[in-house]
């Protein structure tokens, strides 16, 4: 008899120790997911570079890009990041080629919380 109790005892015991050590997990929130780098902002918009450079015609894979970094830009952190890397690129732009950029999100058909500037204050953009 006392030996099922203790062996209850010690089941009860386990059990509590087993949920305190996967409640924390449980509870956790998920990770967040990836940031979106400088380097994904290039690759994503290499197929412009061609546009913003020399204008004329923008190609259909540039817009895809173009369309697909607005989607993934889906919150305020995303887009601070994507502004930030654009402000960088366009921080050594010529005039001209800061222009044709600007023109991608009208001409691709979409419009941007941000403008494409050098001078954008990136905190600013939600």
């Amino acid at each position: 008899m006392a030996n099922s109790t203790l062996l209850k005892a010690t089941a009860c015991l386990v059990l509590i120790a087993a949920a305190m050590v996967v409640a924390p997990l449980l509870t956790e929130a998920a990770p967040p997911p990836p940031k979106i780098s400088c380097g994904n902002v290039t690759s994503t918009l290499a197929p412009c570079f061609e546009y913003v450079l020399s204008g004329g015609k923008v190609p259909p894979n540039c817009c895809a890009g173009v369309k697909s970094l607005y989607k993934a830009a889906s919150t305020t952190a995303y887009r601070r990041n994507v502004c930030l890397c654009l402000k960088s690129v366009t921080s050594s732009a010529s005039p001209a080629a800061i222009k044709n950029a600007k023109s991608l999100p009208g001409k691709c058909g979409i419009t941007l919380p941000i403008e494409i500037t050098p001078t954008i204050d990136c905190n600013k953009v939600n």
